[in-house]
């Protein structure tokens, strides 16, 4: 029976061929002569040949890629079967009636070419068959056809070797494997009566087998045939031998006589599979199934702890088996050091099934250990795929062990000793990095002698990796020169500390380094860890909207530590406590550390901030090969920022109004819109001078939080100048600058907000005129000359001014002229002070000195 399995809405078939009728002939004892072959069995055995056949050719496919080279290894192995199995007049028949293909399907399940770009992330079928099998030795005609098929998945890895080539790692799984692929059931009569005279015969008082001891239930039959699953049934032990019953295959009788060996291995604990190990005499092949044959003849009996056969087993056959009988064999224990690699491999896969079968009460029953446990290369080859799927970029033999998790952890590795260990702290600007720094330079001076690196932030660009490499080179030569002038014994161990705060990811300074143009500089620095510091109020630009590249700074593979530097005095502050949440969905294996305000106060954070080896770890090495494939060499994209945020740096060469520039920063927080956030400034940082001091202080503003920072600039060594950076102070005279970050900003739109922060030019003051008199200004008039002389024909009584027709008025009958000489007053003053004023020099804060 030709059967196929089919997925109907993916990749995946399998076709296998089963038979009706009894694929061995149980032995029966004495020296009776081999059974003769039937059709069944030579159906059976030319199927077995066909199933190593295909598995040859999916091997030799996943490694070279070409279907020609597949189907010569097929015909070899299937001619090699045929041999095996002495079934040699057959090679020559069915040269010519065999059929061998190997086609990609997609996720649909349709057909696409092998040579197609897609193909080698596809699932691939596998295919033979061997249409109409003339019966040879019988004389009968035809026999039939015997089809099989597999659908598999290649895993492939670019490896680069020492020397500079790329080779191939492949490996494969068959994904239909778990269809058995052997399958016989006893159907015509004198098969059954076979099967049971052959249980008769053994349970009888004279029987070959000797006396029946126990049996039960639960056993599983394994053998070194690596294409067959292992098959459970009933085992009855005798003293002499045993016997193995199966609903399908019906009776497999082991005796003693065909037995050169016989092992028991438990691992002295109750809660191991005990296993039986039985290496056989080629007498047996005929009486058994053909898929117990194996490449050696080897069979594994496994009992599961906690079954009735495994406790009857223990009770009722393993003294007696210990002792000596006829034969001359006994069983003999044995320590895990005495199996041999196919046996350790049979033992492992029949724990990994009672692991998979063995689940608690209530718990449902995990199909994945289960299919791990049948298919015991799918975790080998998972770990594998882990790699190969994310990208053909190539990794490092040195590397490759750790990433497969086959190298051994050596929690005591270190670095060598003249290399300069990078120790990185970043983060968003305003986070605290820089009090941080200063903190460990200043009271960590035991860890060695230090040098600091910042980021030059005095550009539009976050992060400057050719600025970075000339770092490098400079303090790689200086540090040599000082070697070669210190003796070994006042040298000091050189850490370099580099502090980075902006939308920079981290993977660009990882990449920096690996990338430095001089391969002795690169060998002589490495980093030991990588720390991220945030401060919860300048996480969200809005709601839950996080600013750009705030969760790439606490990545999974490059940052071993994450420093919170606010909100850490309450008690699981909400924020904090959901943004801790958020991190350690990004960054699992991240050590937290409290530091309010980048002050640590505990020295088990401070060695983990200084690591000498965090970041070279293999489960970090091997998370970032799977996060940010092409890293080593420096070919990974970071990405783009988003919302896009802009970096204005703005040179000045006049000092700034204190007063002034403190109420233009705290006013920006109430001028902050919403998405899109376009013109929103959310970080000043510089250095300026203000007109009250000649001293140049570094000023931080963080726009969420409302602080402000002015604190004098502490001298101490610097970066090297950088190009861009001279161009701008070549002269001498632009000694001031400012840092503005934000949203759509404009230079223009910065600088006139800069300007009103500095000393305003005072405004030509307009002429006046009687209708610009205020009533103050005419009071004050009439107070200062209502007492003047009188015209004719006018006289004041005490409260008014009263005519010679007896007309009444409060205000003196020349008080128009008053007012007109008061105004040709003011007027004369404000045109000496604007004559004064045009003569003042007044400078523009962006104006160059002379």
């Amino acid at each position: 029976m030709v059967a196929q399995c089919v997925s109907p809405k993916g990749p995946l078939a399998c076709s296998r061929t089963y038979f009706f009728g009894a694929t061995h002939v149980p032995y029966l004892g004495g020296d009776s002569k081999l059974p003769k072959k039937t059709e069944q069995m030579l159906l059976s055995q030319i199927y077995a040949a066909v199933i190593e056949a295909v598995v040859a050719g999916i091997a030799c496919y996943a490694k070279t890629s070409s279907l020609t080279k597949a189907k010569e290894v097929a015909e070899q192995t299937l001619g090699s079967g045929l041999d095996s199995f002495e079934l040699i007049p057959f090679k020559a028949a069915l040269r010519s009636k065999m059929a061998f293909h190997i086609h990609a399907v997609n996720n649909q399940g349709r057909i696409v070419p092998l040579d197609s770009e897609d193909s080698l992330s596809f699932v691939k079928t596998a295919c033979m068959t061997v249409y109409d099998i003339p019966d040879l030795l019988g004389g009968n005609g035809c026999l039939g056809s015997v089809v099989f098929s597999e659908s598999f998945l290649t895993s492939q890895i670019l490896v680069k070797e020492n020397d500079g080539t790329v080779t191939t790692e492949t490996r494969s799984i068959v994904l239909t494997a778990a269809v058995p692929r052997f399958c016989s059931w006893l159907v015509e009569d004198n098969e059954v009566k076979l099967s049971e005279k052959t249980q008769q015969a053994v349970r009888g008082d004279e029987s070959f087998l000797g006396t029946f001891l126990t049996g039960g239930e639960g056993a599983y039959l394994y053998s070194s045939n690596l294409q067959s699953w292992p098959e459970e049934g009933n085992v009855h032990f005798f003293s002499s031998g045993l016997l193995f019953s199966h609903c399908r295959h019906g009776s497999i009788i082991i005796s003693k006589d065909h037995m050169n060996s016989i092992s028991f291995y438990d691992g002295d604990s109750t809660s191991t599979v005990a296993a039986l190990l039985i290496d056989f005499k080629s007498s047996l092949l005929p009486h058994l199934p053909v898929h117990f044959h194996g490449s050696s003849n080897f069979l594994m009996i496994a009992l599961f702890p906690k079954s009735k056969i495994y406790q009857a087993f223990y009770s009722e056959v393993f003294s007696l088996w210990q002792q000596q009988d006829n034969s001359g064999l006994s069983l003999k224990v044995i320590q895990e050091d005495g199996l041999s690699v196919e046996q350790k491999r049979l033992h492992s896969s029949a724990q990994k099934l009672f692991s998979a079968l063995s689940q608690p009460a209530g718990e449902k029953r995990s199909s994945l250990k289960l299919l791990s446990a049948k298919l015991p290369e799918l975790d080998w080859f998972r770990q594998h795929f882990a790699i190969s799927s994310i990208s053909q970029e190539p990794v490092m033999r040195t590397h490759l062990p750790v990433l497969l998790q086959q190298a051994e952890i050596n929690p005591t590795h270190r670095v060598e000793n003249d290399k300069v260990i990078i120790s990185i702290v970043t983060g968003l600007p305003g986070c605290h990095a820089s009090e941080l720094c200063a903190f460990l330079v200043t009271l960590h001076k035991e860890y060695g002698r230090w040098m600091v690196y910042r980021q030059i932030m005095d550009s539009s660009e976050c992060f400057h990796a050719a600025h970075f490499q000339r770092y490098l080179s400079n303090a790689l030569e200086a540090q040599q020169n000082r070697s070669a002038r210190q003796s070994a014994y006042i040298r000091k161990k050189t850490r370099l500390l580099v502090v980075l705060q902006g939308y920079t990811d981290v993977i660009d300074v990882v990449q920096a380094l690996q990338t430095h143009p001089d391969s002795n500089v690169k060998a002589s620095f490495t980093i030991g860890a990588i720390t991220a510091c945030v401060e919860p109020m300048s996480c969200y630009m809005e709601h839950r909207f996080l600013f750009p590249k705030c969760l790439d700074q606490c990545s999974q593979g490059l940052v071993s530590n994450v420093v919170f530097t606010s909100h850490t005095t309450e008690q699981r502050h909400p924020l904090l406590v959901q943004l801790q949440s958020l991190i350690r969905a990004a960054n699992p294996a991240a050590a937290f550390i409290l530091a309010e305000n980048g002050i640590v106060t505990r020295n088990e954070d401070i060695e983990l901030i200084l690591s000498e080896n965090s970041f070279s770890s293999p489960e970090m090495l091997r998370s970032r090969y799977l996060m940010y494939p092409g890293w080593y060499e420096g070919k990974l994209n970071a990405g783009s920022v988003y919302p896009l945020m802009v970096q204005i740096c703005v040179w000045f060469g006049r000092p700034l109004e204190k007063t002034r520039f403190m109420a233009k920063c705290k006013a920006i927080q109430s001028s902050i819109k919403p998405s899109p956030f376009s013109g929103n400034i959310y970080h000043i940082l510089g250095k300026v001078k203000f007109s009250d001091s000649e001293r140049t202080m570094e000023v931080c503003y963080n726009t969420l939080a409302n602080s402000l920072s002015i604190m004098p600039v502490l001298e101490g060594p610097t970066p090297p100048p950088d190009s861009k950076s001279i161009s701008q102070d070549s002269s001498g005279q632009q000694e001031c600058y400012l840092v503005f970050i934000g949203c759509s900003l404009k230079e223009d739109s910065i600088k006139d907000w800069l300007r009103q922060s500095a000393k305003q030019k005072p405004q030509r003051k307009a002429l006046k005129t009687r209708g610009m008199l205020t009533q103050q200004e005419i009071r004050s008039i009439h107070v200062k000359r209502h007492l003047e002389p009188l015209p004719a024909g006018y006289f004041y009584n005490g409260t008014q001014f009263v005519n010679f027709f007896g007309d009444k008025t409060d205000f003196h009958p020349l008080m128009d002229q008053f007012m007109n000489d008061y105004v040709e007053e003011a007027n004369r003053e404000i045109e000496k002070y604007n004559r004064e004023l045009e003569q003042q020099e007044y400078h523009d804060l962006f104006e160059l000195k002379p």
